[in-house]
């Protein structure tokens, strides 16, 4: 059984930092892109980041270029979204997926259930 399971969400004030992250578990994780969506209260889920398999290339949406990072660590099957310079706007469930990345065009198999962040103003 996949399970994806983000950690890390938690009421910050802007300007603030969060390291949020996504432990994965029951699938070949090498072998797996992974990616960070979020979604707004009334929104719908938008995509943020993602990570090829080897780590080697990483892709950003326009808002978050600059103050956000994404890694993995493939010997611990976690994947990481280093959050920096946090707005308001920002303020969203975050969660991970694994699926395939080529450019801007993405397909996730399996997702996680999230995790809460709060940016304050």
């Amino acid at each position: 059984q996949v399970q994806l399971v983000e950690s890390g969400g938690r009421l910050v004030q802007a300007g603030g930092s969060l390291r949020l992250s996504c432990a994965a578990s029951g699938l070949p994780f090498r072998s797996y892109a992974m990616g960070w969506f979020r979604q707004a209260p009334g929104t719908e889920r938008d995509f943020v980041a993602a990570i090829s398999w080897s780590g080697g290339s990483t892709y950003y949406t326009d808002s978050v270029k600059g103050r956000f990072t994404i890694s993995r660590d493939n010997a611990k099957n976690t994947v990481y979204l280093q959050m920096n310079s946090l707005k308001p706007e920002d303020t969203a469930v975050y969660c991970c997926a694994a699926g395939w990345v080529a450019g801007k065009d993405y397909g996730m198999d399996y997702w996680g259930k999230g995790t809460l962040v709060t940016v304050s103003s």
